[in-house]
C-alpha cells in the first residue's frame, strides 16, 4: 500500500525545485553576507597595519596578517556568495543582469585571494611557525602586490558590478529609488578616484567611498528587514 501511495505522488518539476527556497529567504541571506563583507574587509585591512597605499605603513606582523589573510578568503566566499543568493531574485528580471554580475563577483573574489596567495609568504610558511626569513624588499614587493589586487579588485571591479545591479533595481523598481540612486552615483565616483590612484595623480579620497558604502549598507538592510519588492505578477499569486 505504502509503495503504491509513493509512486502516485508527483514528482516537482526543475521550476518547482527552484521555487523551494523563500524569496524573503534568499533577501535575507544576501543581505547578511553584504554584512560580512564589510565587516570582514575592514577589519582585514586594519589588522595587515596601516593604509594599503601608504608607503611607509610597514606590514604587520606574522599573527595579525595570517587573521587578516583568513577574513579576506571568508571576504571572497561572502562576495560570491551575495551574487549566488540575488541569482535568483533578479534573473526574472534580466538573465544577463543577473549572470553579469555573478561573474564580475566572482571575478572580484579571484582577485581578492590572489593578494592572499602573494601576501602570506611574507610572514609565514605552511606548518611551521618560524619567520619564512625573506629579505625586506622581497616582503615590501609582495605587500605592494597586495596593494595592486586591493587597487583592482575592490577599486575597479566593484564600480562595474554596483552600477550593473543599480541599474537593474532602478528600472525594475525593485527597491526604493534612493538606494539604486546611491550605486548609480557611488559606482562611477569610486571608480574614478581609484583611476587616479592607479595613475598616481591622487592619493585614496576616504570622502569618495561614503554613497558605495551607503549603497550596500542600505541595500542589505533593505534585503534583510523587507525583500525585494514583487512583480505584479508574483503580487497577484501571493493575493490568490
Amino acid at each position: 500500500m505504502s509503495s503504491v501511495t509513493t509512486a502516485s505522488q508527483p514528482v516537482p518539476t526543475h521550476s518547482e525545485v527552484g521555487e523551494l527556497a523563500s524569496p524573503r529567504t534568499t533577501g535575507r541571506m544576501a543581505g547578511i553576507l553584504y554584512f560580512v563583507t564589510h565587516v570582514t574587509s575592514v577589519a582585514a585591512a586594519a589588522l595587515y597595519g596601516g593604509s594599503g597605499f601608504d608607503p611607509k605603513a610597514p606590514l604587520a606582523g606574522r599573527t595579525p596578517v595570517l587573521i587578516g589573510g583568513l577574513l579576506e578568503i571568508i571576504l571572497a566566499v561572502a562576495v560570491v556568495g551575495t551574487a549566488v543568493a540575488l541569482f535568483p531574485l533578479i534573473r526574472r528580471h534580466s538573465w544577463a543582469t543577473a549572470t553579469g554580475y555573478l561573474a564580475l563577483r566572482t571575478l572580484e573574489a579571484s582577485v581578492i585571494l590572489a593578494g592572499v596567495f602573494v601576501l602570506l609568504p611574507a610572514v609565514a610558511r605552511p606548518a611551521v611557525s618560524n619567520s619564512p626569513g625573506m629579505a625586506p624588499d622581497v616582503v615590501a614587493g609582495l605587500h605592494l602586490v597586495h596593494d595592486w589586487t586591493f587597487l583592482i579588485g575592490p577599486g575597479l571591479i566593484v564600480p562595474v558590478h554596483t552600477v550593473l545591479l543599480a541599474t537593474l533595481l532602478w528600472r525594475s523598481n525593485l527597491t526604493p529609488r534612493f538606494i539604486p540612486a546611491l550605486g548609480l552615483i557611488g559606482g562611477p565616483l569610486v571608480g574614478l578616484m581609484n583611476l587616479a590612484v592607479m595613475f598616481g595623480i591622487t592619493k585614496v579620497i576616504a570622502v569618495t567611498v561614503i554613497p558605495v558604502f551607503a549603497w550596500e549598507i542600505s541595500l542589505a538592510t533593505y534585503l534583510i528587514v523587507r525583500g525585494l519588492r514583487p512583480t505584479p505578477t508574483e503580487s497577484n499569486k501571493l493575493k490568490s
